[in-house]
């Protein structure tokens, strides 16, 4: 197991505290060696705790792009689009399942053509059963999604490309 403390810092909120948590989560499974079957890391009141069950693979016991075909029923994904030079790309947070919309059969988040506001809501991706909101973090007018709904995503990779609005 492998544990990480940060400073307690009173102002930050619980979610940014996790926000975080998620992101130092992710850079530390990536540094690792070896197969990661628990980690624990904890930043004042706010706690990350995720356990790997021992028949599912893990990132470390699985060669990149392998992952999502060991796992039956899961498409498996094609490599990422890339955004066209000059444009915004809103980026994936973390590793999990792409979803335009909050839940089965409702409206997407955006579609091609729409203009979006910084911190709109674009898309969710699935991670260990948590839904993480995907927000725009510029203005601009969506040009294309990338990444077709359900699949599999990589930590930062471009899911809906921008033009500047």
């Amino acid at each position: 197991m492998s544990t990480v403390e940060t400073p307690h810092d009173a102002e930050v909120d619980g979610e940014e505290a996790l926000a975080s948590l998620r992101r130092q989560a992710q850079h530390l499974i990536a540094e690792l060696a070896g197969p990661v079957r628990r980690i624990r890391l904890r930043s004042g009141p706010a706690v990350l705790e995720v356990e790997w069950h021992p028949e599912e693979p893990t990132r470390a016991d699985v060669p990149p792009g392998l992952a999502e075909a060991a796992r039956p029923g899961v498409p498996a994904a094609g490599p990422p689009a890339a955004p066209v030079p000059g444009r915004a790309a809103v980026r994936a947070p973390i590793v999990g399942t792409f979803y335009r919309a909050a839940e089965p059969g409702a409206k997407p988040f955006v579609a091609v053509g729409d203009l979006v506001r910084p911190g709109q809501p674009v898309a969710i991706v699935e991670a260990m059963k948590l839904m993480n909101e995907v927000t725009a973090d510029r203005a601009g007018r969506v040009v294309a999604i990338l990444v077709e709904d359900g699949h599999p995503v990589e930590y930062d990779q471009p899911l809906v490309e921008l033009d500047p609005a």
